[in-house]
């Protein structure tokens, strides 16, 4: 009986304080718009509004991994989460937390808006190819490129490429046509290179683009810059005959005025030469 008495007005207590920091902390805005910005396994999340009053802190919750923090009591609304996502194949979720700003503890579990799902492997962006080398001999359209790298390292500190990542679900796709012209073809490797079979009298223009044929979203990566070759062609190639019966037509206009303004002005000249001899004989 006595302990019953006792535990009434220490819940009673318990229940007043709970009520206080309840009443001294409202419920604070929670984040919207949460989006995930990957490129090269570079990873950004990003949300709306500002705060105002109070900060946000990310959580980072895996499938099958501890729950992480980071960009922790932050007034931005950006956080670069890229080396949380370190095993790429496993699925996330984001919370991001309202934290009020006056550093008061509350015994109630900050507010928090829940991201979509994140897998890394099948959702970053592949990023642009750097074209190392590119050449037309003969019949031949030669390039060489070089994969884009990510920022996760090696133990020897170099960085991996996203071919170290994908391996053999990684494709490269180049696309190329006749200079000038909107037909294009295409070609696939899986190597660091292409050789394809051109017109030898034609310049050709093209791209190059990373592939993962397995995802069913995010198949294609980001096109790499457009390249022409430049090889030698003769003038005729280069402005075509149309060109040269104009200039033709425009050179025997000239030699004919200039005949013409020879004959006027010689003639001119003999008249002149006519009127001037009677008076030379008196």
């Amino acid at each position: 009986m006595l302990r019953a008495a006792a535990r009434g007005p220490a819940l009673l207590l318990s229940a007043l304080l709970w009520s206080l920091a309840a009443a001294g902390n409202p419920e604070l805005p929670t984040a919207v718009n949460i989006t995930w910005s990957s490129i090269n396994f570079k990873t950004i999340l990003r949300w709306q509004p500002k705060p105002s009053g109070y900060l946000y802190t990310v959580e980072i919750h895996g499938q099958t991994s501890d729950t992480r923090k980071k960009c922790i009591l932050t007034a931005e609304t950006e956080c670069d989460v890229t080396d949380l996502l370190r095993n790429v194949r496993e699925t996330y979720t984001a919370h991001i937390l309202s934290v009020a700003s006056s550093g008061t503890d509350n015994f109630e579990e900050p507010p928090f808006a829940v991201s979509e799902k994140f897998t890394p492997y099948s959702q970053t962006v592949l990023g642009k190819p750097e074209i190392q080398n590119y050449t037309q001999k003969g019949s031949k359209l030669n390039v060489v490129f070089q994969d884009p790298l990510t920022p996760y390292t090696f133990p020897n500190g170099s960085f991996q490429s996203i071919r170290d990542i994908f391996q053999n679900d990684l494709e490269y796709k180049i696309y190329y046509w006749k200079d000038q012209s909107s037909g294009k073809k295409d070609g696939i490797t899986k190597s660091h290179k292409f050789e394809e079979r051109v017109d030898s009298s034609k310049n050709y223009c093209f791209y190059i683009q990373g592939i993962i044929p397995s995802r069913r979203e995010n198949r294609n990566g980001q096109e790499s810059m457009v390249l022409c070759t430049s090889i030698g062609r003769n003038i005729l190639h280069e402005y075509g005959a149309e060109f040269f019966i104009i200039i033709a037509v425009i050179v025997i206009a000239i030699i004919i005025s200039a005949v013409v303004l020879s004959v006027i002005l010689c003639k001119r000249k003999a008249k002149a030469a006519r009127e001037k001899e009677p008076l030379n004989g008196i």
